[in-house]
């Protein structure tokens, strides 16, 4: 591989791109490609940041890793890996949640640029806000199979991430289920994609000789443990036709001791609920008497009958197992078997993680497809990134593109000019005001009476955000606290979320007050070092006056149709992404990286939706 050269026709901008900091969020499938993309453009510094481990599902497409990374850090080997293409350039791996507080706007500010490889909606969100709010370019990328996309995003220029509504909980990856799933169709996919294939079908992906592998003692136990797992299942497996208690067997290794060991690692449950560990001979003892609760397909079953439906669907998937010579069976949402057990087992496991229960119906219809991730769309997709990159150090708008890719004999780009911001969108439509203050002397009542009231002219109609709601006139509770009681900081550049009405009269017509909506204010508080005002005053106000913007009005039903018909060049290849009361089909994916639920222009359906309440309590939900 040769590092890109100015003879590209860049120029200026290489240089400037080369000389620059780069953030890198996510090491998955795209996140790989993307570093070494960076290394090869001779980019000055890269920092990359990704909470997850190696899993072995991602060895296929994620070239910067081999089983003996399994359950290291992503970010961490793949700076190790990767440095060797360019031992020139400076990289810094950080394992951790980029929502974690340290990773402030303040830390965001050192980044020239900032490039997405993420799998998750609520972390893409909260970096977009960051990128708004720090004034530093964002491109956004993501693939689904054959198809991707690359964002562009820059604050007041183009639109932001939340500009176009995304649909929630769409598309879902597979290399997360496993240990830690929080909604039914995690539990659906493991069930199909994993624990079934384990059992009964071809078992193709069985890793051999891993426990051979492990490079140091830290990592040897993990890999020991990965694979006594995989063994005990071919074990299991290999005992289907031959034990008659194949099935206490099973239930009791996915059931007891899997959820069990999960259970022995304290880490992993912090911030969630540990599972429970289920009792196979009590489950035994209730399930003895059911009569085929497999027949009603419509019912929620209960853990007894869910118990007898998975006993009942191994011995029959068993006894076919057995009449195929062992060669493995197939999954097929139309085949009774195979759709009991994926049921059964679902639910079973839904019930241990504290998670929703369904009929059997519903899992038919949640189950959806499986699409494996591609490594050759990953590597397209972040060679266009680091291009899209290149055009915004040129400071040319008019070059920008959010490119999309699908699988065309006749086109597989199409690119489209950037659209300005949404003026309606809850996320970047702000205004950004910075606030020294000694937040262990200013009281939270002083703060809303001096700054929001006084200073800005907010009415009385005005709330103060951080993570949940701190001050509203309804809701005076810590107005005696000082906003260092109520973990507001300047040290580490704590933003408040401003939602109110600005008091002012009819342009003096009257002397009655109306209140009209302004825009959010996102108030960065800073330390104010060291330095007061001469009165003693815990806070410095700007020098000039903080003009805070009114909400535009919303669209009428024809001005919204009119702007639905100059969405034009995109439909012919993306579907627009359905309005919120049209069905979709949930799509699973096997891989880190998920575009923008598949649709660039869904802003046609949001332009049509009509502005209602919950609009207001979503605007505050995103602010926190």
């Amino acid at each position: 591989m040769s590092k890109i050269s100015n003879k590209v026709g860049f120029g200026e901008a290489l240089r400037r791109f080369q000389e620059s900091k780069v953030l890198l969020v996510g090491a998955g499938g795209i996140g790989c490609e993307l570093l070494k993309n960076l290394l090869m453009s001779n980019v000055r510094e890269i920092c990359i940041i990704d909470l997850d481990t190696i899993d072995l599902s991602n060895l296929n497409r994620q070239f910067l890793f081999r089983k003996h990374h399994v359950k290291q850090a992503k970010a961490i080997v793949a700076m190790k890996t990767a440095q060797s293409f360019n031992p020139n350039v400076k990289i810094e791996a950080i394992q951790a949640n980029i929502k974690e507080p340290r990773f402030n706007i303040s830390w965001f500010r050192q980044f020239g640029m900032v490039f997405n490889a993420l799998d998750n909606l609520d972390a893409r969100r909260h970096v977009n806000k960051l990128c708004l709010l720090a004034n530093i370019p964002l491109v956004e990328s993501g693939t689904t199979g054959f198809l991707g996309q690359v964002q562009v995003i820059a604050h007041g220029k183009t639109e932001c991430y939340d500009c176009n509504p995304k649909q929630q909980a769409k598309v879902y990856p597979v290399c997360t289920i496993r240990s830690t799933p929080s909604q039914p169709i995690h539990c659906i996919v493991w069930a199909k994609s994993y624990f079934f294939p384990q059992l009964f079908g071809d078992n193709e992906e069985n890793d051999e000789g891993i426990q051979n592998i492990a490079q140091n003692e830290a990592q040897k136990k993990e890999i020991e443990e990965l694979a006594r797992e995989t063994a005990e299942l071919a074990e299991l497996r290999n005992s289907l036709v031959t034990d008659s208690n194949a099935f206490e067997k099973i239930f009791e290794k996915i059931y007891h001791r899997d959820i069990a060991r999960l259970r022995a690692v304290p880490d992993m449950w912090t911030y969630r609920t540990a599972p429970t560990v289920l009792d196979l001979n009590e489950l035994g003892q209730k399930a003895v008497h059911l009569s085929s609760p497999w027949l009603d397909e419509q019912k929620i079953w209960t853990l007894e009958e869910n118990f007898a439906v998975l006993k009942s669907s191994i011995q029959r998937l068993s006894q076919r197992l057995k009449n195929c010579n062992s060669e493995g069976l197939s999954f097929d949402k139309d085949d009774k078997d195979t759709m009991d057990f994926v049921a059964a087992s679902a639910n079973l496991r839904a019930y241990s993680f504290g998670i929703e229960q369904h009929s059997e119906f519903d899992i038919k219809q949640m189950a959806g497809n499986i699409i494996p991730a591609i490594a050759t769309t990953n590597a397209v997709i972040a060679g266009l990134c680091v291009t899209q990159a290149l055009k915004v150090y040129q400071n040319d708008n008019d070059e920008l593109k959010n490119v999309f890719m699908a699988k065309r004999a006749d086109r597989v780009f199409h690119g489209e000019k950037v659209c300005k911001p949404n003026p309606y969108c809850a996320t970047c439509s702000f205004k950004h005001m910075q606030l020294p203050v000694d937040h262990y002397r200013l009281l939270l009542k002083d703060f809303v009476k001096y700054i929001l009231h006084d200073f800005l002219r907010y009415s009385e109609e005005v709330s103060v955000i951080k993570e949940d709601l701190i001050y509203d006139v309804d809701f005076e509770d810590n107005c005696e606290s000082t906003l260092a009681d109520l973990g507001i900081s300047g040290n580490n550049n704590t933003v408040l979320t401003i939602l109110g009405e600005e008091e002012r009269s009819d342009n003096g017509k009257t002397a009655d007050s109306q209140n009209v909506t302004r825009i959010p204010l996102l108030l960065e508080v800073l330390p104010m070092d060291g330095h007061t005002d001469a009165s003693n005053i815990p806070y410095r106000l700007p020098s000039e006056t903080t003009v805070i913007p009114l909400k535009p009005e919303p669209l009428r039903s024809s001005e919204a149709g009119k702007e639905s018909t100059d969405t034009k060049g995109v439909d012919d290849i993306f579907e627009v992404m359905p309005s919120e009361n049209e069905i979709i089909d949930i799509e699973v994916i096997d891989g880190e990286d998920v575009p923008n639920s598949g649709s660039p222009k869904p802003r046609v359906s949001s332009l049509k939706r009509k502005p209602s309440t919950t609009d207001e309590t979503d605007t505050k939900k995103s602010k926190n």
